[in-house]
């Protein structure tokens, strides 16, 4: 049996900001939810999102024998989380402008997966990092870290939602299992839902089809049916505006300490990076995966 204390020490000593462990309880709820938000159309042209549903409610399709899930979370909120002046053109979201979180994260937990093997060698784990089908936001409310806001994001009480998450999928018990948080939550706030300038964010879920960070990354195809308002690389424009964020304190990991600030580039500069330029630039960050291409082409949709 692991102890739940040692695995968070391990979670703070590797640089993650909170840690909970819950059961790998089945998710049926989060299915039938998602399904129905599907059913209705909101999951626009992201394909990913209607497959597998079956598996991401229930972890041990993932770890055969799966008994506990360790939910960590890092917070990563910089100066630019804070948000652009209005007339700014060239808005990055703020997780964007460090280091891909994928990879910092991943490290981070098989980290604190190799020494859980040296004192208990016989158990197995998954880690995940936006890497396999998951109800990542419902495990870490299950594991005490929050709860899911208006914006559909995970909100915890010390950092908001400028949170980024990683999980170890164990098939060994823990000797305690933390408790869903109380007497917290969103309120009869709905800053979140009126700061949207699209209208995409619902009651606790996103219509992806009007979504800026959607159009932006994912939907690739289709991002000239949606107004950017400045955008892009993802969106900031829900979360700017939480109480809870607004109220956040820095993140302290150097590890995502910003690589760059969009404040200080403009639309003209942005055009004019040739692809090598490009790579130097931001081959570490999330933007790699737009290129420069989708880049340029978003610049130029916010200048029409």
């Amino acid at each position: 049996m692991l102890q739940t204390k040692y695995i968070k020490q391990l979670a703070r000593e590797v640089g993650f900001d909170l840690c909970g462990v819950t059961q790998s309880v089945n998710l049926d709820g989060d299915k039938s939810f998602l399904e129905e938000w599907i059913g209705q159309g909101f999951a626009s042209s992201l394909d990913y999102l209607k497959r597998n549903i079956d598996r991401r409610a229930d972890v041990s399709t993932l770890v055969e024998g799966a008994k506990s899930v360790v939910v960590c979370a890092v917070a990563y909120k910089n100066r630019i989380s804070d948000g652009y002046p209005a007339e700014h053109r060239t808005k990055v979201a703020s997780y964007a402008c460090t280091t891909d979180y994928h990879t910092t994260i991943k490290r981070m937990l098989f980290e604190m997966c190799s020494r859980l093997k040296e004192s208990s060698p016989n158990f197995s784990a998954r880690c995940f990092v936006d890497s396999a089908p998951i109800f990542e936001k419902r495990y870490a409310v299950e594991a005490g870290l929050g709860w899911i806001g208006r914006q559909s994001l995970l909100v915890t009480p010390e950092f908001g939602s400028f949170v980024l998450l990683g999980e170890i999928v164990l098939n060994e018990e823990c000797d305690h299992y933390d408790k869903p948080l109380v007497s917290v939550g969103c309120g009869e706030c709905r800053r979140c839902v009126d700061a949207c300038p699209n209208g995409a964010v619902k009651e606790r879920h996103i219509d992806t089809s009007r979504c800026i960070s959607c159009a932006t990354i994912e939907n690739r195809d289709e991002v000239a049916k949606c107004a950017l308002h400045g955008w892009i690389f993802g969106c900031d424009e829900c979360q700017s505006v939480c109480p809870y964020n607004r109220k956040a304190p820095y993140a302290t990991n150097t590890d995502f300490a910003p690589r760059f600030s969009p404040l200080e580039m403009g639309a003209e500069e942005w055009m004019a990076l040739t692809e090598e330029e490009f790579s130097d630039r931001f081959a570490a960050t999330p933007l790699e995966r737009a290129g420069r291409d989708n880049i340029r082409r978003n610049t130029t949709l916010n200048r029409e």
